[in-house]
């Protein structure tokens, strides 16, 4: 219980704002309960006076019976509000709290992780964390309710009531066991459950090139085997349920045989009362349920321990480190940048991608990078926007290390659109909102216009409302990477990074785009990686890397002279 009470004050800490909810919904429990221990006593006064014909004393009880009951009906409909109520605010709460802690985790762990792992996490463990409240109010109200009714036995007759706390602890030994060895499965379960879900979003995601790779045959027998896996782990799970129920309901035809002739036993030899043991009898099987919500309420601590334990990792646990940022702001940044011998490698990678790399890039220039694949063009990129941190050396945005920026003096000043930027699955327009919540129609228009896209959308049955699919799958290439760039535009933060933004775009529209960025020159700092060299020749200054390293630097006409690796690229482009 020690580390339930733990994960509950965690959750407490994000739900706490909903205390008085809580209050009002415990309250409704409390009179719920009083009135259904209260019930039974009534009830056994009936069947006394049902009995000795006290007409007057029955229809008496009757009434407060009536009146009590409708008391009760009216609390579990307050209960049952809040109930809901409590369930929805912390599920939104609790998913938007651990969304936002995904969003933190660093890049490499991200990448080291299948998506089910978050998927799984952020909808099905999270909905069983925003239950608890809900869950410990139902079953201990209903268990107090029961020993009220156990404890109105003992009264009655206490040789019944120690016959009956033998059963229910024979059988509670019993849903105990159960309770210990489903949990086992339900890990085992969950872990399993995360690599389907992992694998669906890839199949999903994936889909256009599996269907042109032709391997739908293999894709859907590797789904089939992870499948019967997480069903065989659902079996084993239900396996133990199905088991130890067998065992709990034998126990359970036998309590009711034993209490049969000892209600016999004691209405023959010790002269109880036949409407006492008529009362003990019918209110039998109320005590039974004590274990079986008991053993619920166990199985469902269990659960909220592991729900809670896999949500607690992402948010607290080492296995999920988080970015790191400073903590100096600068409202408005110049837009030059530095990077001082600065070395790098992927954790999953024994090679060095950038090797005491040292560059000045200032203010509203327009820098280009060149060179052959996994030369650490991208990687660049990706470490001023400090999605990596390095290896050594550091980087300076307007002097200052970005490693004492926050977050947003970085990614509120840098725009990147990248080779194949990802589209979101909603209409055009909001896609732009999602970069400028307070966006005009007219910066809207004139963002698309400069980036070759307005009479595109135009065209569209729904115009800016249209909706483009997940990942853009209705758009071209060509089409998602001029929105790209109209997103940019919005954006206007005074760093902008092309990582291949042109490279599926025609040539007609690539020059049209060039000009919007000749348009932009002197205002902004801009850094362009591309192989085709014909889209950098005018840059101020290009920059060739080879294996880490850059090798060369100047303008277009000066690398021709003296970089030997630019020429032949160059040379090569030329023939094609």
């Amino acid at each position: 219980m020690k580390e339930f009470w733990f994960y509950l004050k965690f959750i407490w800490t994000y739900v706490k704002e909903l205390k008085w909810n809580l209050i009002k919904y415990t309250c409704s429990h409390i009179v719920r309960i009083v009135i259904s221990i209260l019930i039974p006593v009534f009830s056994a006064q009936v069947i006394i006076h049902l009995t000795s014909s006290a007409w007057q004393q029955l229809i008496m009880m009757a009434i407060f019976i009536y009146i009590f009951e409708n008391l009760r009906n009216i609390m579990h409909r307050i209960g049952n509000y809040q109930a809901q109520f409590l369930y929805r605010e912390n599920f939104v709460t609790l998913q938007t709290v651990l969304g936002r802690e995904i969003m933190r985790i660093e890049n490499e762990c991200i990448d080291s992780h299948s998506s089910g792992v978050f998927i799984q996490r952020l909808t099905s463990d999270t909905s069983k964390l925003a239950d608890v409240f809900f869950l410990l109010n139902r079953h201990i109200a209903t268990i107090i309710t029961d020993l009220g009714i156990l404890i109105a036995i003992f009264f009655l007759n206490p040789l019944v009531f120690l016959y009956l706390i033998v059963i229910l602890f024979i059988i509670y030994i019993v849903d105990s066991t159960r309770v210990r060895e489903r949990s086992k499965k339900d890990k085992i379960f969950r872990e399993k459950n995360e690599r389907v879900s992992g694998f669906v979003s890839e199949l999903v995601r994936g889909f256009r090139d599996i269907k042109m790779l032709n391997a739908e045959d293999s894709f859907i027998e590797e789904l089939h085997t992870k499948v019967r896996d997480l069903n065989e782990a659902r079996y084993d799970m239900g396996d133990v349920d199905r088991r130890y129920g067998f065992y709990r309901d034998s126990l359970y035809d036998l309590g009711d045989l034993l209490l049969i002739l000892l209600l016999v036993f004691l209405i023959t030899h010790q002269g109880l009362a036949v409407a006492n043991a008529l009362i003990i009898y019918n209110y039998s099987g109320r005590i039974g349920s004590i274990v079986n919500v008991f053993s619920m309420l166990l199985e469902g601590v269990k659960d909220f321990n592991l729900s809670a334990s896999r949500v607690y990792a992402i948010i607290h646990g080492k296995d999920f480190p988080k970015e790191k940022f400073g903590t100096k702001h600068l409202d408005k940044i110049e837009g030059d940048f530095e990077f001082h011998n600065v070395t790098f490698r992927y954790k999953s990678d024994e090679k060095k991608v950038l090797d005491k790399i040292n560059f000045k890039v200032n203010a509203n220039e327009t820098v280009a990078f060149v060179g052959k694949s996994g030369a650490g063009k991208t990687t660049i990129f990706s470490l001023l926007c400090k999605m990596y941190d390095v290896d050594s050396g550091k980087i300076t945005i307007d002097g200052v290390d970005i490693k004492k920026l926050d977050k947003e003096s970085i990614r509120g000043n840098i725009t990147i659109i990248s080779q194949n930027p990802y589209i979101f699955n909603m209409s055009i327009r909001d896609n732009f909102r999602l970069m400028k919540k307070d966006l005009t129609e007219e910066e809207m228009i004139e963002a698309c216009k400069m980036a070759c896209l307005h009479e595109f959308v135009m065209k569209l049955p729904e115009g800016y409302d249209t909706i483009v699919g997940e990942g853009g799958v209705s758009l071209s290439g060509g089409q998602k990477q001029r929105l790209a760039i109209a997103r940019a535009f919005i954006q206007k933060t005074e760093i902008i990074l092309m990582d291949e933004a042109t490279s599926a775009l025609d040539n007609e529209t690539q020059r049209n785009i060039q000009k919007a960025i000749e348009n932009m020159k002197k205002e902004y700092t801009i850094l362009i990686i591309a192989h085709r060299l014909s889209t950098v020749i005018n840059s101020d200054r290009i920059l060739f890397l080879e294996d880490g390293k850059i090798v060369g630097e100047g303008s277009h006409k000066q690398l021709l002279q003296s970089c030997k690796s630019y020429q032949q690229l160059y040379e090569k482009e030329m023939e094609k």
